[in-house]
């Protein structure tokens, strides 16, 4: 053991190469220069997402907040990503072309912005107007008031349908 701490001057060729192969194998899962740097920044950035939003809403850098002013105020919420803006004032952007203001109807206006889908006016769920049924009920017919008062007496009752003779019965081959 005191040999290797030694040096490779009193050690002979395969011992040198022991040693080599012992100093490589101690610093195999170790990362070292910029490797290092950017495995510690990718762990700071997960545990300030794992720690959760209160801690990290006073670090949020004021490119990832909402460009919009509300009564000379300006917006706290977080934009939305690859944006300036949040979801509530997104359609102050001139630029975007993923979201539309929901017309809502005459009696309620509405300025919501929704997604834009494949319909040409798109609606939140406030204001969306559903496709017609596709199934209808059958209508019931109605029952002429001649057939339910039928006499009873075309009916025979249970005792009339009993045999009144047992047939013996033939088989024939």
């Amino acid at each position: 053991g005191s040999s290797l701490l030694t040096g490779p001057e009193g050690l002979m060729a395969k011992e040198r190469e022991n040693l080599k192969r012992l100093k490589c194998l101690r610093r195999y899962r170790q990362r070292y220069g910029v490797e290092a740097l950017l495995h510690r920044q990718l762990k700071e950035r997960r545990m300030l997402a794992t720690d959760g939003a209160a801690q990290q809403a006073h670090t949020t850098r004021s490119s990832q907040r909402c460009l919009a002013f509300v009564d000379d105020v300006r917006c706290s919420n977080q934009s939305l990503p690859m944006t300036r803006h949040c979801l509530a004032h997104i359609c102050q952007d001139t630029n975007q072309t993923l979201f539309k203001l929901c017309q809502g109807s005459e009696e309620v206006p509405c300025n919501k912005p929704v997604p834009v889908s494949l319909s040409e006016e798109p609606c939140c769920p406030l204001h969306l107007r559903l496709s017609p049924p596709m199934y209808v009920p059958e209508q019931v017919l109605a029952v002429p008031e001649e057939l339910e008062a039928a006499p009873t007496d075309l009916y025979l009752s249970a005792a009339e349908l009993q045999p009144t003779e047992s047939l013996p019965l033939e088989f024939s081959d």
